[in-house]
């Protein structure tokens, strides 16, 4: 198998891993709730293998809920993060493995939940799956979750998003036609899908943060990337002068086996 694209991915996503720390949305706690009601495993006393695994944002929220987390990441920086944090904080552990999804380094069954937070569309479909398959234990799932701007929710972030579309070559978003959400449900056999909509209130500069931390942007220059990011500032500044946004959110869930 040619890993290659993948460890490619790993240094892109590391170039921009502090602002990806830094500004990346959390998940709604119903996401969780969810996630629970749904497979019908409890986060506590669960082992979780979470793929994609980047700063941490789902590994420290499951071991909060009292997971012991395999957090698993082709990005050095992104994990070293990840550790970072997991250190300082009391409880179950978090095991960091640079590795990716598409050959998980694990014995079969040790799981009781497999997540892609934001990750799985980077891996092979079935590849990816067969790997979550043979680490799940008999009555384990497989999750799949994205955090997504609700575009059509709002006028300035559908305009926002255009801006993207127009200014940057590799954007992927609501803006284009045929952008939809990664088709992770066609891989496995479906439990549930749902969306779960929440808002983000964020201040225009953690906003534009985050924007840096996605690959489209990675692909650009330095100097582009900041052409880009001060334009969206400049029209975002226009129509908020107070600074602060309230983004319409929602989160795209599908659980299966």
């Amino acid at each position: 198998m040619n890993t290659g694209p993948i460890k490619n991915l790993g240094r892109s996503f590391d170039r921009v891993a502090d602002a990806y720390d830094a500004a990346r949305p959390a998940y709604p706690d119903e996401v969780y709730r969810a996630v629970t009601e749904v497979s019908g495993v409890e986060f506590d006393g669960a082992t979780t293998v979470d793929v994609g695994a980047g700063t941490g944002i789902m590994t420290l929220a499951l071991r909060a809920r009292g997971s012991q987390v395999i957090a698993v990441d082709p990005g050095e920086a992104m994990l070293a993060r990840l550790v970072s944090k997991a250190g300082g904080e009391q409880g179950r552990r978090v095991e960091a493995v640079l590795a990716d999804g598409n050959a998980l380094p694990l014995a079969d069954g040790v799981a009781d939940l497999v997540t892609y937070a934001q990750s799985w569309h980077w891996l092979d479909p079935a590849i990816s799956i067969a790997e979550a398959r043979r680490v799940l234990r008999p009555e384990g799932a497989i999750v799949g979750c994205w955090n997504l701007n609700h575009a059509a929710q709002a006028e300035w972030l559908a305009a926002y998003e255009a801006r993207l579309a127009r200014e940057v070559p590799a954007y992927w978003g609501p803006a284009v036609e045929q952008w939809s959400v990664p088709p992770i449900a066609s891989a496995f056999e479906v439990i549930e899908e749902r969306w779960i909509p929440w808002t983000r209130l964020i201040g225009i500069d953690d906003f534009l943060l985050d924007l840096r931390s996605h690959s489209y942007m990675a692909a650009l220059s330095q100097e582009r990337a900041d052409e880009v990011v001060e334009r969206q500032r400049a029209e975002l500044r226009r129509e908020f002068p107070e600074g602060v946004l309230s983004v319409p959110m929602r989160v795209y869930l599908a659980v299966g086996k």
